[in-house]
């Protein structure tokens, strides 16, 4: 099989929502209007209910911002802090929830009982790298005329993608055989060691020359 050939599908997509910016909009420094406020200095301290003028001063000689972090209280609570570097963090800490809340697809590759190692280790890089994005991976063996007769074979290659990539996986259903077809399901091991993507191909040599063993 040429690798212009690769069997790769994308049996299962979820979608979801687009999800928008939770970073809060928050008035900064000279688009403070209202006074007094309740103030908070940059090491947390209360310093209690000043004039506006007063809380600006104060965040000027400290070199940060004044921002109103709770405008609906009465007086307004304003803290002085650095905002841009605030909304950095903001900015990442959300980057980080959308890739953990990120929908995960089923992908399938398709196998022959008598594929070479070259065409098995370029497969399995692929699913190495679906595996990484958090996608599931359903294999599919596919059996024709005599081949049947060497289930065997197909199962031993399956046993060897399993083992190849349990570093980076669960297994979520075991091979098993649906008429002329068997199947085995890989799930993301997200609590499993971190291997690069690239180390999946040296480990496949052999998978397949085991399995006609």
């Amino acid at each position: 099989m040429h690798l212009g050939c690769l069997e790769v599908q994308t049996i299962a997509r979820r979608f979801h929502r687009a999800e928008t910016s939770t970073v809060k909009r928050l008035r900064v420094n000279d688009l403070i209007r209202v006074s007094p406020v309740r103030l908070i200095d940059e090491s947390d301290a209360q310093i209690g209910v000043v004039e506006v003028a007063e809380a600006k001063d104060r965040a000027r000689q400290a070199k940060l911002d004044l921002v109103e972090v709770s405008p609906m209280a009465k007086p307004p609570v304003c803290r002085i802090m650095d905002y841009g570097k605030w909304k950095y963090h903001q900015k990442k800490k959300e980057q980080k929830n959308r890739s953990h809340s990120r929908k995960s697809e089923l992908k399938g590759i398709r196998l022959r009982p008598k594929i070479d190692d070259h065409d098995l280790s370029f497969k399995m890089d692929k699913a190495g790298e679906f595996l990484g994005e958090g996608h599931k991976v359903q294999f599919t063996m596919i059996y024709r005329g005599r081949e049947m007769a060497h289930r065997n074979l197909g199962l031993k290659i399956m046993n060897g993608i399993r083992d190849k990539l349990k570093e980076l996986s669960k297994v979520e259903s075991e091979p098993r055989m649906m008429g002329r077809r068997m199947t085995m399901l890989l799930a993301p091991d997200r609590k499993g060691k971190k291997v690069a993507v690239k180390s999946v191909a040296g480990a496949v040599a052999g998978v397949s020359e085991s399995g006609a063993a």
